[in-house]
């Protein structure tokens, strides 16, 4: 079909809905068309001049130009552009511009559009705040080190698990599922999260991104609730309350995207052992986070900051925090690492989920020896990492899987690896322990690495050193990384006996350090679910009340809104609240905290009644629990993407309402 058809149809019948029937490319027909092409001449006869040309004086583009022609085989520029005609078209060029005026008009030709640039971009600068020139760790007040920019940027291809996927079983494997995905155009395009044709609409969440002020080359944002989703967030909170679960997932019903709704059911799914509805739930989350983004939000720079003493934040930290760990749970480490990454970028000076205690794992399972080995030499004079157990090891198994790689010297890791069991010599016996390794008679008989060397360190330690065996205790059972251990396990006791003045001020160092737990490492010890750190907690925060929604929120935190005064429902005795009874009493209306205090509280003389209470209430217990998931998985897995009505008469997708009834 020629232009000329084309231009007919537009006026007679409208072009653009013909068309998309016919499946006509408008602008492969029109470029057929013949237009005359400008010469350079005529671009040099336009009075629109380049902004930067203004800058440069006349006499000094032409030689300029002279130089240009010189080099022209040597510049990426000449070769996509045309190189100018010579010489004399520069001194053409000067001629017609002094007729127009002369020099001063020339000069003033040259300063007023530096002034309008200048004005304008003084304008949008205070408008949307200015962008950051230099990386947050160049300033003087900082704590981070010069190259932390590039170290916490983030690549969007490694966000995605199946890039890793395909990298690891072929592609092959994940195509079949991502056809699937590339069929779904009602969502938006998302980096954390890959969103399902199952999932319903988000026309608006409720949520909101604002940027607070630019400082030290950091931008800080805030997330913000409107009002309709602050009405959502107490119905949520009453129905944690409300001791009926029912209720909960009729506020998930009415609105599938409220986040900390969605958090609370992925760990019941969790509980569950339905890990795939957990992880899907928990990525529903950040995929209405991310469409609330702001504008400037570029998480891939590692300058975007969010505070999280303010709620609202949180949750985003908390679904992060959740995600990564299940994609670690299904193999993809790079893809994890990156996430940690993203993660620290967030508020990499207080850390309040305590990434450093993970970040380590991840980038030794993904064989990223040289980011972890760059990462500890920037961040040990201001962070102090070989003071943690699990970095200490970590950056000498580092050390040592590049030096197999390289098939180099092993001595330096065999000094890293020295030093880090002199300073916790407490952390070997669990980790054989855990390794289902039995070390020989001299390393079990020697006091050095013996029971006292776990009695004598700080509780503060002991949790450090569970929380590190608990997860990196893989990495360790490697042959190879298992002769490693044992050849330096024997050197360090020939130091210990031959008096090592490092054995000393090692045994000092844990003495003075180590006195208290950070708040943030309890709240890494809670999420993190790892069994033997849990079992390390202190009694008086084991059985203090923990929200799986927002766990241990900081003392300091910023209220943006508070929830009107209700009559809340009363939590019985002090002795009952621990994290299990908690979390069954929000989520199990059957569970009764009272019955069984009675229970303990029964009189010696009737033991058989008190027995038989607890066989029928543990009974009723799991038959609740069974209850609760097979009405969850109905509901997550009947659930439909609803239409609702706005206030035009149509509905999400933009259709008649009353269409949907014919």
């Amino acid at each position: 079909m020629s232009s000329r058809a084309l231009r007919k149809l537009r006026g007679e019948q409208g072009l653009p809905d013909i068309v998309a029937d016919l499946g006509v490319d408008i602008s492969s027909e029109e470029e057929d068309v013949p237009q005359p092409v400008p010469t350079g001449r005529k671009k040099k006869k336009k009075p629109v001049q380049n902004p930067f040309d203004l800058l440069v004086d006349h006499d000094s583009v032409e030689e300029d130009v002279e130089e240009s022609q010189e080099n022209a085989e040597d510049s990426h520029v000449t070769e996509s552009r045309p190189p100018p005609e010579g010489k004399a078209g520069g001194k053409k060029r000067k001629k017609k511009k002094k007729k127009k005026g002369g020099d001063k008009e020339d000069k003033g030709s040259q300063e007023n559009p530096e002034d309008d640039i200048d004005a304008s971009i003084r304008a949008v600068n205070e408008m949307l705040g200015e962008l950051p020139l230099q990386p947050a760790a160049s300033s003087e007040h900082s704590t981070l080190p010069i190259g932390s920019k590039s170290l916490l940027s983030v690549e969007h291809r490694h966000l995605n698990p199946e890039n890793e996927m395909k990298r690891i079983f072929g592609a092959s494997t994940v195509r079949g599922e991502q056809r699937s995905r590339t069929r779904n155009k009602q969502h938006k395009r998302s980096w954390l999260s890959q969103p399902k044709a199952t999932w319903p609409p988000l026309s608006k969440s409720g949520i909101s991104m604002k940027l607070i002020e630019t400082k030290r080359g950091c931008q800080h944002f805030t997330f913000e609730h409107n009002r309709d989703y602050q009405k959502v967030q107490f119905d949520f909170l009453d129905a944690v309350e409300s001791l009926n679960p029912n209720n909960i997932t009729a506020v998930l019903h009415l609105h599938p995207y409220h986040v900390d709704a969605l958090t609370q059911l992925s760990d019941v799914c969790k509980m569950s052992e339905d890990l795939q509805m957990a992880s899907e739930l928990i990525e529903r989350a950040l995929y209405s986070f991310e469409c609330s983004f702001h504008t400037l939000f570029n998480m891939t720079l590692g300058t975007c900051r969010l505070d999280f003493r303010r709620a609202e934040n949180r949750s985003f930290y908390l679904a992060l925090f959740k995600h990564l760990t299940f994609i670690g749970q299904r193999g993809c480490y790079r893809t994890a690492l990156e996430f940690c990454k993203l993660l620290l970028s967030l508020d990499p000076d207080e850390d309040p989920l305590c990434v450093l205690l993970m970040i380590d794992f991840y980038a030794l399972q993904a064989r990223e020896y040289k980011f972890l080995l760059r990462m500890y030499q920037e961040w040990e004079i201001h962070r102090n990492l070989s003071q943690l157990p699990n970095w200490a090891l970590s950056v000498a198994m580092a050390t040592f899987q590049l030096s197999r790689e390289e098939k180099a010297e092993e001595e330096e890791a065999d000094d890293l690896l020295q030093k880090a069991l002199i300073m916790f010599p407490s952390i070997l016996f669990p980790l054989l322990d855990k390794c289902s390794i039995h070390p020989d008679k001299d390393v079990e008989n020697h006091q050095f690495f013996g029971p006292q060397a776990q009695v004598s360190q700080p509780e503060a330690l002991g949790q450090l050193v569970a929380l590190f065996v608990g997860r990196s205790s893989p990495l360790w059972k490697e042959p190879e990384v298992m002769q490693w251990l044992e050849r330096n396990v024997k050197v360090v006791l020939e130091r210990v006996d031959q008096a090592d003045p490092l054995v000393e001020e090692c045994r000092k160092k844990r003495q003075l350090r180590y006195q208290g737990t950070p708040r943030n490492i309890y709240r890494h010890i809670i999420v993190s679910e790892i069994k033997d750190a849990t079992a390390a907690l202190p009694r008086d925060l084991a059985n203090a009340p923990v929200l799986s929604y927002d766990p241990l929120p900081p003392a300091n935190a910023i209220i943006s809104y508070t929830r009107p005064q209700r009559r809340r429902v009363v939590a019985g005795t002090e002795g009952e609240h621990s994290t299990l009874s908690l979390f069954l009493r929000s989520m199990m209306p059957n569970y009764n905290s009272q019955q069984d205090q009675t229970v303990r509280n029964a009189a010696p003389g009737q033991p058989e009644e008190a027995e038989g209470a607890v066989g029928g209430q543990d009974t009723d217990l799991h038959r609740g629990i069974h209850a609760l998931m097979d009405a969850m998985r109905d509901l997550l897995t009947n659930i439909q993407p609803a239409n609702v009505p706005r206030e035009d008469g149509r509905d999400s997708d933009g259709h008649e309402w009353e269409d949907e009834f014919d």
